[in-house]
């Protein structure tokens, strides 16, 4: 999962490992059943953290299932980050993040069950994939590479494929993944500007090995 800053202390270091393990238990939720209505006590024992505990770190359910998500988005987008670390072409960019997105259904299947029912709220997120792919669109647009004009609208249309990839990753295992993903691609760089045969060579371009 995403970390940050390493607690000082003992003191801060279980107060982290509290939160964390809530917002675990809260993300195990979320992928098993989505059902927010779960009570506290069935959260913290899940947690397996002392009921108050909870107040500790949390206002309400609200706020911990807020957090939940946020820590998966993150997680997803770092999974991501780690793979592509040294493409440079825009382009590139975005058709791997498609086709390693659908490889995690099998290797990350939580994220993607909670990308799948959370993840249209967070298309615009600051945090998780959104502002990694926002920031290879503005790239794409400067350097010429994509020829849309807006990169916050191109950004909606490009969040809305990948979630109707991860929903048909997740309904339909019996297809091919990687073919999918990869015809969902070339026809999202073809809408960025790609001409075709461009489009078709970058998403069929060997995938990055895993660091």
């Amino acid at each position: 999962m995403p970390t940050s800053a390493p607690p000082k202390n003992r003191f801060e270091r279980r107060r982290a490992e509290t939160r964390q393990a809530l917002v675990r238990a809260a993300r195990q939720i979320l992928a098993e059943t989505g059902d927010t209505s779960v009570s506290i006590q069935a959260i913290a024992e899940r947690a397996d953290v002392g009921f108050g505990s909870f107040y500790n770190h949390f206002e309400s359910k609200t706020e911990l299932f807020d957090a939940a998500v946020t820590d998966a988005l993150e997680e997803f987008g770092q999974v991501i980050d780690a793979r592509v670390e040294g493409i440079d072409d825009p382009a590139e960019l975005v058709a791997s993040g498609f086709r390693l997105t659908a490889r995690m259904a099998d290797s990350h299947p939580e994220l993607l069950r909670i990308l799948r029912d959370r993840g249209l709220a967070h298309i615009h997120s600051d945090r998780g994939l959104a502002p990694r792919a926002l920031r290879d669109l503005e790239i794409g647009i400067a350097s010429g590479r994509f020829t849309c004009g807006n990169a916050t609208t191109a950004l909606s249309a490009l969040g809305g494929t990948v979630l109707s990839l991860v929903a048909l990753r997740l309904d339909r295992p019996d297809l091919d993944g990687d073919e999918a993903a990869s015809d969902l691609a070339e026809m999202v760089l073809r809408m960025l500007g790609l001409a075709a045969d461009d489009a078709h060579e970058v998403t069929r371009r060997p995938l990055p090995d895993p660091a």
